[in-house]
């Protein structure tokens, strides 16, 4: 009789148990939904902020050469130029390199950065082999780990004396 009487519960508390646990989860789920869409819409209302390293060469060639959106900085390549546009360090490859970082830190400082916040760093070179040779330098701007990226040969950058362009992307922590 007690056998029955617990079989009878059972049959009544498992299929209640059951339903309150299903409930418990969708809940969950409905929940984890309505975070994630919440971070969607935060960042699609965020707007880009632009940053101009060399406010008239980069109107008169058509770029910025910074934007942030959220925790997100896209960097385009840094190239050994002056003030004006015009190619420095023209046929040093390694000089050329350094002058391209000094210019990237300018930029993440500008933002709150360091290289510490770079997560990718492509470099384009006229010249593997001297780039190559040059590359060492990087331990000097990477101390506590290097980004990903690709070092690319190509044939020409859009100035004939430029030997390397560096571009960055960059994930700032709040």
């Amino acid at each position: 009789m007690k056998q029955r009487i617990i079989l009878k519960l059972a049959t009544l508390f498992f299929p209640l148990f059951i339903g309150a646990f299903t409930i418990q989860s969708c809940d969950q789920k409905s929940k984890e939904a309505s975070n994630a869409l919440e971070k969607e819409i935060t960042i699609r209302d965020e707007k880009p902020e632009y940053f101009l390293l060399r406010p008239e060469v980069e109107k008169a060639y058509g770029y910025s050469h910074a934007v942030k959106i959220g925790n997100s900085i896209k960097v385009s390549g840094a190239v050994s130029m002056d003030d004006e546009g015009n190619p420095t360090a023209v046929g040093d490859l390694a000089q050329q390199m350094k002058n391209c970082y000094a210019d990237l830190e300018k930029i993440l400082t500008h933002y709150g950065c360091t290289f510490n916040d770079v997560v990718k760093e492509d470099v384009f070179t006229t010249d593997m082999q001297k780039f190559l040779e040059a590359a060492t330098y990087r331990t000097e701007i990477y101390k506590n780990h290097f980004p990903t990226g690709s070092w690319l040969g190509v044939k020409e950058l859009a100035v004939p004396e430029f030997m390397i362009e560096i571009e960055l992307e960059v994930h700032k922590s709040k």
